[in-house]
């Protein structure tokens, strides 16, 4: 008996230990299963935030960081598809940057859309591709107005989605989320599963967030990339703009007998809206042009080409400035906005004659040296800006007035970036200080009444940004 006891319990315990090596020999292939599983998990989780690693540079495009995003978090979790949503300029409505191939409808899709569908499967497609969704209408708008991820795993929180379920085409569960960063809601990312997938689980719910949350950093700084390289375009255009600007210019004062003559114009920013010229009136006279357009930047620049071309277009062989003002107003007239003017100063130098005459519209009123006396006045014959009234009232009031000049007295031009110029406390340059800098600098010339203005002006002003253009144009009577 004893015999038979013992080979029963050396039976059982090789049984024992062979369910037991069975047991352990399962357990390590589904230990190793689950490392293969875990590190095909981190191999696309590394390749995904390595793709994302791209937008902290210039060389990814925004579509395909849409693209990289939505298809490495479905294929991360498995999900049947996805789609990413940005905000549009105006703030109330999402639009569809990219939707996966596979994503089934996250948005209410029309009837007839679904008709059409059934035998032109790109109809659907090309729906949910270019739909718009309205900021808190469905679920993709409720998530980014709520700000909050969401997990739907029975849909009853997205009724619109509930009528494909049991169709090839219904969700079963969703994940949702706003794409956060700091304050910024850019969008949303969404993944679907079909019939035919998984649901997914609170596990996928926690990756997901992570996921979205470094997408939205991604997303960030592409966009923070896309509007530096939108600057840097900006820039470049605004360069060129003002090299053509500068070619419009004078680059040098022209040489005609029984006067000197100096300009300068210094833009506030990369485009001016200030303007002067020399035009050639005939063979005797010689016109000379300052003004100031309203506003600054761009829109001022192209109005100043404009006035530019048209007064050039007017002033060759006609001997009245108060004419050619005239002339140019009712040609700018139409044109130019209502919130929008010109400032001019036109005047004739006649060397024959050795006269000055002078017409004023509405710009500041030119400064006149007398060198007998060392005194510093202002003329101020009357006149209307350009642009706003058809003619009417300008060509009433705007008219020549003859400037008497003896020798070695000075003419100053300018525009009110000189005088309005602000030091550190906002206090202005103003026209008693441009007088004295005059006075104790014209007796030197022309080009040094410029060059001890812009002195005393830097002095003054000191580390303050300019704020206004500065055009100056000097004319002494030799």
């Amino acid at each position: 008996m004893w015999p038979q006891l013992l080979l029963g319990l050396l039976v059982a315990s090789l049984i024992g230990w062979v369910w037991t090596w069975r047991a352990q020999v399962q357990r390590i292939r589904q230990l190793e299963r689950s490392k293969e599983e875990i590190q095909v998990e981190e191999t696309l989780v590394f390749d995904f935030l390595h793709g994302l690693g791209e937008a902290f540079t210039e060389t990814i495009r925004a579509a395909d960081l849409h693209r990289l995003i939505v298809e490495g978090a479905a294929r991360i979790l498995d999900a049947s598809g996805g789609a990413l949503y940005m905000i549009d300029r105006g703030g109330t409505k999402l639009a569809p940057v990219f939707v996966s191939k596979g994503c089934p409808p996250l948005v209410e899709v029309p009837a007839h859309i679904m008709e059409q569908a059934a035998t032109t499967p790109v109809a659907l497609e090309s729906y949910l591709r270019m739909h718009m969704v309205e900021v808190g209408l469905g679920i993709v708008g409720r998530a980014w107005e709520a700000g909050q991820a969401m997990f739907l795993a029975d849909l009853s929180e997205a009724p619109e989605l509930s009528k494909l379920r049991g169709t090839p085409l219904g969700t079963t569960s969703l994940l949702v989320t706003p794409l956060l960063y700091g304050k910024q809601n850019m969008g949303v990312l969404a993944l679907g599963n079909g019939a035919t997938s998984a649901p997914f689980t609170q596990s996928d719910f926690v990756v997901f967030k992570s996921i979205a949350e470094q997408s939205a950093f991604a997303l960030y700084n592409a966009i923070i990339y896309s509007e530096a390289n939108e600057k840097k375009r900006l820039d470049h255009d605004l360069q060129i703009a003002r090299e053509i600007q500068h070619i419009l210019l004078p680059s040098e004062a022209p040489a005609i007998d029984g006067f000197e003559i100096s300009g300068l114009n210094i833009p506030a920013s990369q485009v001016s809206g200030d303007y002067f010229d020399y035009i050639k009136v005939d063979e005797d006279r010689l016109g000379v042009a300052i003004a100031d357009v309203s506003g600054k930047g761009v829109p001022a620049s192209l109005i100043m080409a404009i006035c530019r071309s048209v007064l050039r277009s007017q002033a060759p062989e006609n001997i009245s400035p108060s004419e050619v003002l005239k002339k140019v107003n009712r040609q700018l007239y139409p044109d130019i906005k209502e919130d929008m003017f010109i400032s001019m100063a036109y005047l004739i130098l006649d060397h024959v004659r050795a006269t000055v005459n002078l017409a004023r519209a509405g710009h500041d009123a030119p400064l006149i040296y007398r060198r007998a006396t060392q005194e510093v006045t202002a003329v101020k014959p009357p006149g209307l800006v350009l642009g706003i009234d058809s003619g009417s009232v300008f060509d009433r009031i705007t008219n020549d007035f003859a400037v008497p000049l003896e020798r070695d007295d000075c003419l100053i031009l300018y525009t009110d970036g000189v005088t309005e110029a602000l030091d550190a406390n906002g206090d202005e340059f103003g026209p008693e200080r441009m007088m004295h800098s005059v006075r104790e600098s014209a007796v030197d010339g022309a080009p040094a009444i410029i060059q001890r203005l812009i002195e005393d002006l830097r002095n003054f002003v000191g580390s303050t940004p300019q704020n206004d253009d500065i055009t100056l144009i000097t004319i002494r009577k030799t």
